[in-house]
């Protein structure tokens, strides 16, 4: 496969990502009923063959291709409950806000979305069905974004208690690659249930430890969301990790395995993979202001560009950016202030706005981009390098604070979602 579309497949949220060229008629048996919906034969042998195809690229053994085939039948019910419940919550994703998202994605091909569209064609890949792979993955996002994400508060005091506990410890800035093995015991479970879910999850425990491969067993075993990329949950940070599996880490070298950790989703087998140790965080900060503005039904996404383009021109004929921003922007937070956004570090706002403004010099005014949020102009006032440590840190810890929430909601809600949902599974013919 070409370098362009291994990129397109690596941004793909792996939990969800699917083949899309087109399967034989024949195959188009029902083998999952999902509440009034049904799984096909076809779209589950397409999926297997892009799940085994994205395993081979991670050097991750797949697994036996029973335990493959049940693995991947569950993703496909667990996505299929969602996109239900976004259509019942009447969440849509019009054609000009996909068309920007295979934008995005073309760009980070490096690619114009003609050249991307020729791509992946040649590579054997159905373009109208993979729209529909990627309007199905914006839904989602969009539908998690509203059941759980939204309903994420994080407090001051949270914060401190992260900086507090960072503060005592010798290696706060360092980050962890950790492998994770999860044995599920679902709500309610009785006390047999769980004694056999300690019992399986003891039995991984004891094989990793004689010196099976982790990234095979997870692939084989376990019933975490990663289990297909070999358990890898990433470079994380302690404080961004759920606290029963931080408090392993943190007793581990790279190459151990921890002894069994339970918490309410079950039993969890943890390795360090691999340590790098933080340093102080001298940054180049980024003094910018910005108007935004929003599509809506009298407003088009080409007439709201349209009219950040002639904003941009004024400010460019000697218009001041700040009047325009406060007569003009959208953005209650900085209309006010003229558009000013203060001093910006990395990863203080969203990519697409931080990839707007990276080659920016002092003075000069972006094109209009998009985001989540609208179509923007932004301009960089100035630019210096600076010590943020503290700063950094502070912002890091709210993120981590509330991306392990939102993790530990999202993981509770799919399993309600599927406990709560109608699945019949048809036996293998």
């Amino acid at each position: 496969m070409r370098r362009s579309a291994l990129l397109l497949l690596l941004w793909l949220p792996t939990a969800a990502l699917a083949e899309t060229a087109a399967a034989p008629a024949e195959l188009n048996r029902v083998v999952a009923v999902v509440n009034n919906d049904v799984i096909l034969q076809s779209e589950l042998n397409q999926r297997i063959k892009t799940t085994e195809a994205q395993l081979k690229r991670q050097s991750t053994p797949s697994p036996p291709p029973n335990v493959l085939r049940r693995q991947v039948l569950e993703r496909l019910i667990v996505e299929r409950l969602q996109l239900q419940l976004a259509e019942k919550g009447g969440i849509r994703v019009d054609d000009e806000a996909l068309n920007e998202a295979l934008r995005r994605i073309a760009d980070q091909n490096k690619l114009t979305l003609a050249e991307f569209k020729q791509v992946l064609e040649k590579d054997g890949y159905d373009f109208t069905a993979f729209r529909g792979e990627i309007r199905n993955q914006l839904i989602i996002s969009e539908l998690r974004r509203r059941q759980v994400e939204n309903r994420v508060q994080v407090t001051d005091r949270e914060i401190d208690n992260v900086l507090l506990t960072a503060s005592s410890q010798a290696n706060a800035d360092d980050e962890y690659r950790v492998g994770h093995i999860l044995v599920g015991v679902r709500e309610g479970a009785s006390s047999g249930d769980v004694d056999a879910a300690r019992g399986r999850a003891d039995a991984i425990l004891q094989e990793v430890r004689r010196g099976a491969d982790f990234a095979a067993v997870a692939a084989a075993r376990s019933e975490g969301e990663t289990n297909l990329e070999g358990g890898d949950l990433g470079w994380r940070r302690l404080s961004q990790l759920p606290a029963v599996i931080a408090d392993a880490v943190i007793r581990l070298k790279p190459g151990q395995v921890s002894e069994l950790v339970r918490d309410p989703a079950g039993f969890h087998v943890v390795k360090v993979l691999d340590v790098r140790r933080g340093q102080r965080l001298v940054v180049t900060q980024a003094h910018a202001r910005h108007i935004l503005l929003k599509p809506d039904q009298a407003h088009t996404e080409d007439a709201v560009r349209t009219r950040l383009d002639q904003l941009r021109r004024r400010v460019q004929g000697g218009d001041d950016f700040a009047q325009l921003a406060r007569a003009h922007s959208m953005d209650p937070g900085s209309a006010a202030r003229g558009g000013d956004l203060g001093w910006l570090n990395p990863g203080d706002v969203v990519p697409d706005f931080e990839r707007a403004i990276s080659g920016l010099q002092p003075g000069q005014v972006s094109e209009p981009f998009r985001t989540q949020f609208g179509w923007h102009i932004a301009q960089v006032v100035e630019r210096r390098q600076h010590d943020s440590t503290d700063e950094v840190r502070r912002a890091r810890a709210r993120d981590l604070v509330r991306q392990r929430k939102i993790d530990e909601e999202t993981q509770a809600w799919v399993r309600r979602l599927r406990e709560e949902g109608y699945v019949e599974i048809r036996p293998e013919e």
